[in-house]
């Protein structure tokens, strides 16, 4: 009961310097900005909805939302709880993409404005194709370069990485007026840049809207984990039409594996990862003739394992 009949008083001394803070701004003329944000986030496909959120630090009567470039505010709304509110776009546009801010007022007295929350809709143009060189597949440390490409004479383009469940995250932006392409050095690679990327272009004079993403591209980073080994059963020396299998072995308990074949001099195009460490090869033929490698990796990653010691098969 006593435990009980301290907490009101607890929280008003916590809340005495908080809230002592607060409205002692407010006696001043302004109350402090609050904070924006978009749910479900900033980047949003056309046609989809959005909601622009406003949170103050105490108890608001009313919110406002301001475009950038236009002096009226764009929205008025109530309170939905003690201290935020919703603005809810029912259908992205290029109309609704800019930049936002948002301010509220209590008692008479006026907020500061909130920082700017760029509000980007993407699809409004054709998508632009992306390329990595020398290829999608680089060596921890090395460098590879992003190239966007569009049809149009497009003036911005934009390289997102995707963040899992949050919305992609903009690495770089870069203007190039009258030409048709952009490059983006990553490097020197390390994990974190392993991982999907896609990129965008936009005009110039419309920075918020934005084209339709480009395919994928898949950025996987070798010489991360401890090389496995690989060997031929039942041997590296067979005939025409014998059965062969190659097995990469790894101390490290890789949840996947991938097979490269003749690709000595520089990186793989391409790792496609399976369950299993056994990779048959049977009936062999003279297209199997060559040099082959193998990458462990772990299930969900972009990282893969340096090579093996090469191995020859010959026929």
């Amino acid at each position: 009961m006593a435990g009980s009949a301290r907490t009101p008083t607890l929280t008003a001394l916590l809340c005495l310097g908080l809230c002592r803070g607060l409205w002692d701004q407010a006696l001043a003329g302004t109350l402090p900005k609050p904070s924006i944000w978009a749910d479900p986030g900033h980047i949003v496909t056309q046609g989809r909805p959005v909601t622009i959120w406003c949170q103050a630090s105490l108890r608001a009567d009313g919110y406002y939302l301001y475009k950038e470039r236009v002096s009226e505010p764009f929205w008025e709304t109530s309170p939905d709880s003690s201290n935020k509110a919703s603005f809810p776009f029912a259908s992205m546009s290029s109309h609704t993409a800019g930049r936002y801010q948002c301010a509220y007022h209590s008692r008479n007295i006026w907020s500061q404005r909130s920082d700017f929350l760029p509000l980007v809709v993407t699809g409004a143009y054709g998508a632009p194709s992306l390329s990595a060189n020398p290829g999608p597949v680089v060596a921890l440390g090395g460098t590879v370069s992003l190239s966007c490409s569009s049809q149009e004479a497009w003036q911005s383009f934009r390289l997102l990485k995707e963040g899992g469940a949050d919305a992609p995250q903009q690495l770089e932006f870069t203007s190039h007026p009258e030409t048709y392409h952009a490059l983006f050095l990553v490097g020197p690679v390390n994990t974190s840049h392993a991982g999907t990327y896609r990129c965008y272009a936009s005009p110039q004079s419309y920075p918020h809207s934005w084209s339709q993403p480009s395919d994928p591209l898949h950025l996987q980073v070798t010489g991360v984990y401890r090389e496995p080994s690989l060997s031929a059963q039942p041997g590296s020396l067979v005939q025409s039409g014998d059965s062969l299998t190659l097995q990469c072995r790894s101390e490290t308990g890789f949840g996947r594996f991938a097979l490269t074949k003749d690709e000595e001099l520089r990186a793989p195009q391409r790792l496609d990862g399976q369950p299993s460490p056994s990779f048959p090869l049977g009936p062999v033929s003279g297209t199997h003739l060559g040099r082959y490698r193998c990458y462990g990796g772990h299930n969900l990653s972009s990282t893969w394992s340096a090579p093996s010691a090469p191995l020859d098969i010959l026929i």
